[in-house]
């Protein structure tokens, strides 16, 4: 199609009327002044000069005369004047002549349009791609893209906002098009030009809006954003077009005109235009009058005919009409035109319900302004029904079903950056019973089919799914691609949180954004909402009742769901735990655990529970049974609600079905009962088989304990299985589940012994069928013993013989099979040992043939044989045992271990009758002694031992043994002989030896006797030998001789020899000899043997040359040396001693000794004497020095003092005596004296202590000459430490010397000051004291004396400043101009909280301060009665901080004097008031007349008695405003009286006294008095009730006040008339106490209420902090807990105080005072550090700003500079550059984007992660950020030269600390002193502290939740008695009799009335209704809500006194109110 609207041909080009010149413009003017005008236009080129110019060039080109009128307009029908010529009209413009503005366009016409792209096609034509289909359809989305335009358009809309989408698919009407039609504002031409610009968005568009952004005016906020500003981009609306069809029609016209402005765009169009070369973006827009189609003329478009034909009556609209439909889309729209009218009813939710959305659940719909929005789609198909939908209508798009699913919401909102917010709904969808309410969405299927679930299914995500959790929206509408999952806030917790897991799947949500956030041009996803929203200065609050409330959102959230899961899940309530189990019938392994098991279960509100019997549903087969258990998965600890589980079954009848099932609870039938069940069950037992019948048809019966030898066979069996019926059966009844099974019969024969019952058959029969049970014979029964046959049924399967926990039928058969006669033998157990002569016995063993035991008939003569022996034995008796007796066997067997024989035995007679057995034979006991060597005669030689041979025999010659078998040999001839004696038990022979024979001084030969013998062997004869002894040839006596020069000396044993000290003794001559003296040489085996003790080496040569080794004498004399020679061999022990003395040698040396003490005070001599010793060189004393020698001994020493220096001898010692040692003034400490005499010295050291006391000495206190700053009510930095010094200023260790303390009167320490003593060392601690004193200087002076002399004592001058944190004073400001009418409301209170400095303080919590209020009391009454207390008010942003405000507080109600008086509470007892303020509480506008008092009911007559007539009397009336306080004082005017009926049709109206109908009365200063009188025989109807009205008039006032009212009776007759009055009074009177008595019984309900309340509220308090004691694994026991917890406390307390008690490391710089609050204080004191090794080498870094102190300003900073004259370092927070500062969260250098560069070593990490800071964290970071920057701690230098060697291959390297006190600095320089951290201790207490213990917070958290628990139960005990009191008051008889006295004043009051006959539409509200303004609010404001009155408990009194003081003061109001307090309402408490 061509552009140009309505043609299918190229429009004509027209001629140029006037020719061009240099800068002149070209317009196009259309003439349409009339229909016959040329329907061309004419170009017209003009200068650049003025309008009438311009008007002229009009005239001349369109022939016009000067005097004809018409206009010159744009297409928008704007009028070209003088004024708006140079705006409009510009280069290429079209424009009309008309004859007016709003003339009907007569024929259409075209306007040239530009639509060249913006810039920001190219600019951001990369940022999207264009519909992301995301597994979805996009054309929805595209079609919203229109409708987003047409909500715009019609945002401005005061009617129906109508949007239709028509779908024409009609191929008669051309080809398939899509129109969309608005009745919005529609557009004029230069806006249609402006839509076909591409990516021209509204804040650039041109036309109407002629500036840029300015033109845009940003709609206001409304809920949900709602404001139907979607229409962004000028992208979405061409992009759709295009996507749906080929070529778009835009139809458009403006209110404001006449014209249809229309636009064609076309694909094909384009094309063509490139493929001529010609301008693509250029066009026509048509111009017409509504309804005119002429210019449509293509077939394809017929369909347009009726569109514009609709144009008709149209005041504004747009219609957009997409041709050439693709036809996968037009497919797409027909089938599936349910789903994606679904999809635009979801997007455009809330534009179409409203915020709220649809929620049809309600009864009735809220009028919203969104009802307006009509979007209907309509489909039209040939030869079809039209297929029409209004998107209202539908009710399951998926925010419907959120909205009607949800049991309850959350809202809440966050604010992001500037103006970004963000509204969200949170809705809970509870389980039901068996199933998830969570909707389901197509396109994410979140749950299994429910038929499904026989097995256990745990789904991921429960409820919702794998959706996330929020859906997102834009100004209102669904931003499709774009969710969010969740917020940390609301994500499932990684640990157990308030409410079960899985509530937090059945949550959905929606976010509604404003325009602050970017989304794409297609509006399918956000950019950056998600990323924007998850920041951590992302701030959300909670939407409560429309109030936006901040708090924790996460806690807040927490609760609500905790509370939806409470209130609304309808779930399963597992209870009686019963423990923790894995399920190995699960075949997933991650499934099998953990599994909970309970007892029962709460479901829909019936129990179930273990042994119920139950039946299921949906099961294939069905089961019956009863419970076992129910499993729940995971780990759970008590009662738990959960959606579901699993139950296991115990199949019923367990008799017939042994199993169990588990199966998901779901699956339980909860609708049968019992009965069915146990008739099910009774109907299957009666199936059950129950005895066995046994026959014999081949013989050989088996009777029952019957007894058969063995080998005896038991005859064939058949069985038969009968039921309790008698009938056979051969299977289990047939089940409906799992088929019947087979029964088999089980034979058993089973042999009995005492310790085992052993099976020995086992056959198992089936039924065949035709023939029954069958079992064959037996004949294998051999083994002795008692049997049993059983015969058993059993299951096929399982061979079980019980079925359900039952037995199954059996028979059981005893018998005893016993042995035979006797066929063969065997040889018993043999009695070892056979030996040579002793009897012994063989037993035999006689069996039958089946080898069992049997006994001998007869008696037998056994055949005994056996090779090599001589055997004799006896015969075999008849007996149960068979045993040959008295077996002997003789002859040789070789060796005493005896030798094997093989043994024959026969028995004749028997079948088997011989048996060979093998025996081994021992030889015999003994009988004779063998003793080698043979000869008699045997020589020995002295002091040898001789070994003899022994052997022991028996008789037949063989070696024998035996136990205790000892040969002895006695010697004889000679005294001390040893006896000889061995054991020959063993083997029978031995070697016989002993110690050695010795005779002692044998010099010859001598002859000794051996006898030998065998002890306890009387059987065995001696045998002697004869000795000959011979002398030793052995060493028998050692010599030892000393050479004194030639000349040797024998030096005998033990002598003593005197030798100088330290000398050498040589020449020791050794000598050895035998027994007959003959000296023995000394051989080299022999010096072998030679040991010496005073060397370990000896040389053997020169000892075997009889040379012993050199003895070296001891050098001090003190010592003796023994010396020992010894000889020791095999034969003898030899030894021979002797001590050498020393003695001193000559003078060497000088020693000096010190008696006594070494310690000497300064100034004073040394107490103690020195003495002076002359020794050797060894150090003995020389003995042989004179007194002469004092002469030459000399005494020196620094600083000594010899001018009292003494030295005398002393005799008796030999020693030399020095006394007098003093020292000159000097330095204390240890003192070397040297003592000279010749030329030998020495030294002693003493030790030089102060001297006395003589002044005090403030210890580690810093200078005094400046004045010690501190804050007033603060205590001093440091303790108050003194050390006494002596004169010369050192330090004096004086214990108990008294220190006292003088100061100025007006200084306070606290504690007082007290008197100390000092300690061992000199010191007293006077303590820590806390200055309280005025600002300024103040004296602190010290005193102490010493032996009555007063010590030089210093003086400490103290400045106080004042404290800015401590409140002095409550500053309050207010309006105090206006005047306080009652109940209007009172100016803005702003209170602030002043210090000691007259500064603000800031930071405080709003709850602790609070205005009170009370009326004024006379001045006798002290304290104020009913006091009324206000919270401040919300702070403003825009006020300043440290301001309270209280606003809005309503005045009181009553008139009077009030006062006003502001409190801070300090703490829990200490409150800061305020100066009272009066206020004078005056009347407010009058609003109604009322009297001063109620008058009783006026009944009257008309009959002549005045008194009679007397309506009232002395009625004193006033004008009274809303509260009923007296006001109008300055009003004067008149009352109108008259008398009206309650029926409007009663024209019988009584008059007042001269038959008139009104009266006036005069009303003064706002009173009037009134006194009315009925006429005589006035008219009026008898027993008639009248009412009397009373009309203020003032002309003072506009405004008309409520009138007085007055009911009265009216009658005929006097005497009626009088009963009538008493009836009235007593009316009145129990009206008025019925009233009371109600109020009275409200005000106690309310009460008891408010207090069972307040129980709930402790309760769950108490429950809430149990459980949380529970997760500190603090258990508390049921009875005394406020005991246990008060010890618990006690504990913690303790063990809290031992943990703070713990050494650990401080800060001992003392810090700045903090004297104001922008001081932080010193950098040590700043942060702390745990690792002791980090701690000293990051001190050391910082050690030249450890005294720095930080400020936040540079004010402070320069403060601190001037108070120090410029000593104090200074750092202000405000001069730091903070873009250089380090990011805390960069990784090491070493990781870079999340990779390591390489793994380094030492244990690198950021010296500032190791920092802790306990107070003002962010600023803290800014300090160390800037000291310490990237520095890295590491281990040791090595792991730091390595690390920088690494690092800096890919970057900068910062400064490295090792933990061992190194530094490797930035620029790489390590080594040196000033790069080595020294020890801590040398840091002088310039140190960071270390942080308290981790186990400290955890006591102290503990502490809290124990001390929080003992409070909450001591409220739960209180409220809990309060409710009792409360309950039993209710129940007393007072209270009971009131009750009754109500009850009869009630009927009495309703016969009264009867009796009267009152109007019945007066008779229930009587009188009192007339009078309502006087009626008294004599309660105090009802129970305030919950959230209310919890908020006023908190702040203002415990829960006891609110509920007691407001009861209390309730019912003392009702049971105490006088008449005359009607004159106003008291006032109501309003916080």
């Amino acid at each position: 199609m061509a552009a140009a609207a309505g043609g299918g041909r190229a429009p004509r080009r027209p001629a140029l009327l006037t020719p061009r010149g240099n800068g002149d413009r070209t317009v196009f003017v259309f003439d349409r002044r009339r229909e016959q005008a040329d329907p061309n236009e004419k170009v017209l080129s003009y200068s650049k000069d003025s309008y009438r110019a311009f008007r002229s060039a009009v005239c001349q080109a369109f022939g016009i005369p000067s005097d004809e009128t018409f206009v010159i307009t744009t297409t928008n029908r704007k009028e070209i004047t003088e004024d708006n010529f140079s705006a409009l009209v510009h280069e290429g413009v079209t424009l009309y002549l008309l004859q007016s503005v709003d003339q009907m366009l007569l024929l259409a016409t075209k306007e040239r349009i530009d639509f060249l792209p913006h810039y920001d096609t190219l600019v951001k034509s990369g940022m999207y791609e264009y519909y992301a289909s995301e597994g979805q359809n996009p054309l929805p989305f595209a079609l919203a893209e229109l409708i987003d335009n047409s909500l715009s358009a019609t945002s401005q809309n005061t009617g129906i906002r109508s949007i239709q989408i028509k779908l024409l698919f009609d191929d008669s009407q051309g080809k398939p098009a899509v129109a969309v039609i608005d009745n919005g504002s529609g557009m004029t031409s230069k806006q249609l030009n402006n839509w076909a610009v591409y990516r021209l968005s509204k804040f650039t568009r041109q036309g109407d809006f002629e500036s840029d952004h300015s033109g845009y005016v940003r709609p206001l906020p409304v809920p949900r954003s709602l404001n139907s500003d979607i229409s962004y981009f000028g992208v979405g609306g061409k992009q759709a077009v295009f996507f749906v069809g080929q070529s778009a029609r835009m139809i458009s016209k403006p209110a404001t005109s006449q014209d249809v402005h229309e636009l064609v765009l076309s694909k094909e169009d384009f094309e063509k235009k490139e493929k001529n070369k010609e301008a693509i973006y250029t066009g026509f827009i048509q111009n017409r009058k509504p309804s005119d189609s002429t210019h449509i003329t293509s077939d394809d478009e017929r369909f347009l005919h009726n569109l514009i034909l609709e144009e008709r009556d149209k005041e504004s609209f747009t219609a957009v009409v997409i041709t050439g439909v693709q036809p996968d889309h037009m497919q797409y729209l027909k089938n599936y035109f349910h789903l994606w009218t679904r999809q635009l009813a979801h997007i455009y939710h809330y534009y179409i319900h409203g915020p709220k959305g649809n929620e049809t659940n309600t009864v009735t719909k809220e009028i919203s302004p969104f009802n307006n929005i009509d979007i209907q789609i309509s489909m039209f198909e040939k030869g079809k029904v039209p297929k029409i939908v209004n998107l209202r209508e539908i009710k399951d798009d998926m925010q419907t079903l959120y909205i009607n699913t949800a049991a309850d919401s959350f809202e809440f909102k966050a604010h992001v950056e500037e103006e970004g917010i963000v509204e969200g709904i949170i809705r809970y969808h509870p389980f039901l019973y068996d199933k998830e309410t969570y909707p389901d969405d197509p396109c994410f299927p979140s749950r299994l089919n429910d038929d499904d679930d026989d097995d256990c299914f745990i789904v991921e995500k429960g409820a919702r799914g794998k959706r996330p959790i929020f859906e997102c929206f834009w100004n209102g509408r669904l931003i499709p691609y774009t969710t969010v999952e969740d917020f940390d806030w609301c994500a499932p917790p990684k640990k157990r949180g308030l409410a079960p897991i899985e509530c937090y799947n059945r949550i959905s949500g929606a976010l509604f954004t404003n325009d602050k956030f970017q989304v794409s041009t297609n509006k399918l996803t956000f950019m950056d909402l998600e990323l924007k929203l998850k920041d951590k200065n992302t701030l959300f609050t909670r939407i409560f009742n429309g109030q936006e409330q901040r708090m924790k959102i996460d806690r807040e959230f927490a609760l609500w769901l905790k509370d939806c899961h409470e209130k609304y899940d309808k779930q399963i309530k597992f209870t009686v735990f019963k423990g923790i189990t894995v399920r190995s019938d699960i075949s997933s392994k991650r499934m099998q655990s953990p599994w909970t098991m309970y007892a029962a279960i709460e479901w829909d509100g019936k129990t179930y529970k273990t042994g119920q019997l139950v039946k299921t549903v949906k099961t294939h087969p069905i089961f019956y049974g009863s419970i076992e258990k129910f499993y729940l998965y995971g780990d759970h600890d008590g009662d738990i609600f959960a959606t579901g589980g699993e139950v296991q079954i115990a199949l019923e009848p367990q008799a017939l079905y042994a199993e169990t099932k588990i199966i998901p609870i779901s699956k339980l039938d909860r609708t049968v009962s019992d009965k069915v069940v146990k008739k099910y069950i009774e109907d299957e037992m009666a199936r059950l088989p129950d005895k066995l019948s046994v026959t014999w048809p081949e013989g050989d019966e088996l009777l029952p304990n019957e007894t058969r030898f063995a080998g005896t066979p038991i005859g064939a069996l058949r069985i038969e299985i009968l039921n309790k019926k008698g009938e056979a059966m051969q299977k289990l009844p047939g089940t409906s589940h799992g088929g019947s099974k087979k029964l088999l019969v089980e034979l058993k024969v089973i042999l009995h012994s005492p310790t085992e019952n052993k099976e020995i058959i086992s056959h198992i029969s089936q039924h065949g069928g035709k023939w029954p049970y069958w079992f064959k014979k037996m004949e294998n029964l051999q083994k002795l013993g008692n049997y049993s046959l059983k015969l058993q049924v059993v299951l096929n399967e399982s061979n079980a013989d019980t079925y359900a926990g039952r037995p199954l039928p059996s028979k059981v058969f005893k018998f005893t099979i016993v042995e035979g006669k006797p066929e063969k033998f065997l040889v018993g157990l043999l009695e070892l040992p056979f030996r040579i002569g002793v009897p012994f016995s063989i037993p035999l063993e006689l069996q039958d043939e089946f080898g069992h035991a049997t006994h001998l008939t007869n008696r037998i003569r056994p055949i005994l044989e056996a090779s090599g022996l001589t055997l004799k034995h006896e015969d075999i008796p008849v007996a149960t045992k068979c045993v040959i007796k008295g077996v002997i066997a003789k002859g040789c067997v070789n060796s005493c271990q005896g030798k094997n024989f093989n043994l024959k035995i026969t028995l004749p007679g028997l079948k088997e009758d011989t048996q060979v057995i093998k025996i081994r034979l021992q030889p015999g006991p003994p009988r004779q002694l063998k003793v080698k060597p043979d000869s008699e005669i045997l020589k020995i030689e002295n002091g040898t031992a001789f070994p003899f041979q022994v052997e022991v025999l028996d008789e037949s010659g063989n070696i024998t043994v035996q136990p205790e078998l000892i040969v002895h040999c006695k010697f004889l001839g000679a005294s001390d002989l040893p006896v000889y004696s061995v054991d020959c038990s063993n083997g029978g022979t031995n070697i016989l030896t002993g110690p050695v024979i010795h005779v002692q001084n044998i010099k010859k030969d001598q002859i000794l006797k051996a006898r030998f013998e065998v002890l306890n062997c009387r059987d065995v004869p001696p045998v002697e030998k004869i000795i000959k002894l011979l002398p030793s040839s052995h060493v028998a006596r050692l010599q030892v001789l000393s050479m004194n020069g030639q000349k040797a000396l024998q030096v005998k044993h033990q002598d003593e020899i005197s030798c100088v000290a330290g000398q050498v003794m040589n020449k020791l001559i050794f000598q050895m000899y035998d027994e007959a003296e003959r000296e023995i040489p000394i051989t080299a085996a022999a010096a072998e043997k030679i040991k010496v003790n005073w060397t370990p080496k000896i040389d053997r040569e020169l000892l075997m040359q009889g040379l012993l080794p050199d003895v070296k004498v001891p050098t001090s004399v003190k010592d003796v040396r023994y010396c020992l020679i010894t000889y020791l061999d095999e034969h003898v022990s030899l030894e021979s001693a002797f001590t050498v003395r020393p003695v001193p040698d000559e003078p060497k040396h000088i020693k000096c000794k010190l008696k006594g003490s070494n310690t000497l005070q300064m100034g004073e001599e040394l107490q103690s004497e020195i003495d002076v010793m002359i020794t050797d060189q060894f150090g003995n004393q020389v003995q042989t020095v004179t007194s002469a020698c004092v002469n030459s001994l000399g005494v020196s020493g620094p600083g000594l003092d010899k001018s009292n220096l003494k030295v005398t001898w002393q005799e008796s010692t030999q020693t030399m005596k020095v006394k007098g040692i003093r020292y000159k003034p000097c330095l204390l400490g240890s003192k070397e004296l040297c003592f000279a005499w010749r030329e030998f010295s020495d030294f002693i050291r003493v030790n030089l202590v102060a001297g006395s006391p003589a002044k005090l000495q403030l210890v580690d206190w810093p200078e005094l000459e400046k004045p010690v700053a501190v804050i007033n009510g603060r205590e001093l930095q440091r303790p108050l430490i003194v050390q006494l010094c002596d004169q010369w200023g050192n330090p004096a260790s004086e214990p108990n010397v008294k220190i006292s303390l003088t100061k100025s009167n007006n200084l306070k320490l606290v504690p007082s000051n007290q008197q100390h003593k000092t300690d061992d060392t000199g010191r007293a601690n006077l303590g820590i004291f806390s200055i309280h004193a005025p600002r300024g200087e103040h004296i602190i002076q010290l005193k102490a004396s010493y032996n009555k002399t007063v010590l030089d004592c210093l003086v400490i001058t103290i400045n106080v400043l004042p404290d800015p944190e401590k409140p002095v004073c409550l500053n309050v400001k207010y309006d105090k101009s206006p005047s306080f009418p009652a109940g209007s409301t009172f100016p803005d209170f702003m209170v602030s909280v002043l210090s000691e400095d007259d500064t603000i303080i800031k930071n405080i919590n709003p709850a602790r301060i609070s205005m009170k209020m009370w009326e004024a009391q006379s001045s006798r009454v002290r304290t104020p009665i009913d006091v009324t207390t206000f919270s401040c008010s919300k702070v403003k942003d825009d006020k300043e901080d440290g301001f309270f405000y209280f606003r809005d507080k309503v005045v009181p109600e009553r008139v009077g004097t009030y006062i006003i008086q502001f409190s801070f509470a300090m703490d829990k007892t200490n409150m800061l008031n305020s100066e009272q303020i009066i206020v004078e509480v005056v009347p407010n506008d009058p609003v109604r007349l009322l009297p001063d008092s109620l008058p009783a009911t006026p009944a009257v007559s008309n009959v002549r008695a005045l008194t009679s007539r007397t309506l009232v009397k002395d009625l004193y009336l006033h004008l009274m405003d809303e509260y009923n306080n007296h006001t109008g004082l300055d009003l004067d005017g008149r009352i109108i009286a008259k008398i009206k009926s309650p029926n409007e049709e009663d024209k019988e109206i009584p008059q007042f006294q001269g038959k008139v109908s009104t009266v006036e009365f005069p009303l003064e200063s706002g009173s009037a008095e009134i006194n009315l009188v009925l006429a005589e025989d006035s008219p009026g109807r008898d027993s008639t009730e009248y009412i009397l009205i009373f009309e203020p008039h003032l002309p003072a006032l506009k405004k008309r006040l409520e009138p007085y009212c007055l009911s009265f009776m009216f009658y005929n007759d006097s005497k009626k008339q009088q009963l009538m009055a008493t009836l009235t009074r007593e009316k009145d009177q129990l009206s008025k106490s019925i009233d009371l008595y109600r109020k009275m019984f409200d005000t106690t309900n309310q009460l008891i209420a408010e207090i069972k309340c307040q129980v709930k509220e402790a309760e769950t308090r108490e429950a809430f902090l149990k459980n949380e004691l529970k997760k500190h694994q603090i258990e508390l026991p049921q009875a005394n807990t406020i005991q246990y917890v008060d010890s618990l406390l006690k504990k913690k307390m303790l063990e809290q105080e031992g943990v703070m008690k713990q050494p650990r490391r401080t800060c001992t710089l003392p810090n700045y005072p903090k004297g104001n609050q922008d001081i932080l204080g010193k950098i040590a004191h700043l942060a702390q550090i745990e690792d002791n090794e980090a701690a000293k080498v990051i001190s050391w870094h910082l050690a030249s700003d450890m005294d720095c102190v930080v400020t936040l300003t540079t004010e402070a900073a320069r403060s601190i500079f001037d108070e120090t004259q410029g000593r104090q370092q200074v750092l202000p927070l405000d001069s730091i550059y903070k873009k250089t500062l380090p990011d805390w969260s960069r990784p090491l250098p070493h990781l870079r984007n999340g990779r390591t560069f390489f793994r380094p070593i030492g244990n690198p990490v950021f010296a500032r992660d190791l920092l802790t800071f306990p107070d003002n964290i962010e600023h803290c970071q800014t300090v160390f950020g800037m000291l310490l920057g990237d520095t890295i701690i590491i281990d040791n230098l090595d792991a730091a030269n390595h690390y920088r060697k690494e690092v800096v291959k890919i970057t900068h390297c910062p400064t490295l600390l090792t933990r061992e006190g190194d530094r490797i600095r930035s620029n790489g320089k390590f080594g040196g002193l000033q790069n080595k951290a020294p020890p801590m201790d040398k840091l002088r207490g310039m140190v960071f502290g270390a942080p308290m213990p981790k186990l400290y917070s955890t006591f102290s958290g503990q502490i809290d939740l124990l001390q929080q628990y003992r409070a909450a139960v001591i409220k739960l005990d209180n409220v809990n008695k309060d409710l009792d009191l409360h309950l039993q008051s209710l129940n007393t008889p007072e209270m009971q009799k009131k009750k009754q006295e109500l009850a009869e004043q009630e009927k009495s009051l309703k016969l009264v009335k009867q009796k009267l006959g009152m109007t019945p539409a007066l008779s229930d509200k009587g009188a009192e209704s007339l009078l309502q303004p006087m009626m008294l609010d004599i309660t105090d404001t009802p129970i305030p809500p919950k959230r209310m009155r919890r908020d006023t408990a908190k702040k203002l009194y415990s829960s006891e006194e609110w509920i007691f003081s407001s009861a209390h003061q309730q019912q003392q109001q009702v049971l105490h109110m006088a008449p005359s307090e009607l004159n106003g309402t008291p006032r109501k408490r309003k916080a």
